[in-house]
């Protein structure tokens, strides 16, 4: 399935069954324990603004696991340089390398022209039904933050 524009709330995310840099196999079909999974794509390994995501996304991964959502990130990096990346920010969550760009482009968040993955931030419920769809490309912190509350009201609904 080629996808030429971001997948919006209600769409059905696309199943995504790779190597992550743990080591593990990640299925986003397997996460339906969970309250949903956070699937953020991030540009390139090791560049400041992708570090400063990943940091946010780790530093909140707690309060995140508590309320019971999942957090995976992907870039179109090849699988060494995930794991290093991973390594490097102690990430406590899975990160795949998409060098295939396969994940990228059945999520439509690829730059035309130059396929690279824009930012972006999917919110996706245990059905593997989008939540909640996050683009900010200069505004790096708002991916957490609107992560956070919409995690949060999707956690308010389930205990009510």
């Amino acid at each position: 399935m080629i996808v030429f524009h971001v997948l919006e709330p209600g769409d059905i995310a696309p199943e995504i069954d790779a190597l992550t840099s743990d080591g593990s196999r990640f299925r986003l079909s397997a996460q339906s324990s969970k309250l949903c999974t956070v699937v953020y794509f991030f540009p390139k390994a090791f560049t400041p603004g992708c570090t400063k995501e990943t940091r946010r996304f780790r530093d909140n991964f707690a309060e995140l696991s508590l309320a019971g959502a999942n957090i995976v990130g992907i870039s179109t990096d090849d699988h060494d340089l995930q794991c290093s990346f991973a390594e490097s920010l102690r990430a406590p969550f899975p990160m795949i390398g998409d060098a295939d760009r396969s994940i990228s482009t059945a999520y439509g968040v690829l730059w035309p022209v130059i396929a690279r993955p824009k930012r972006v931030t999917f919110v996706v419920n245990p059905l593997r039904t989008i939540e909640a769809v996050f683009q900010h490309e200069i505004q790096i912190a708002k991916h957490r933050d609107d992560v956070l509350r919409c995690v949060d009201e999707m956690f308010r609904a389930r205990r009510s």
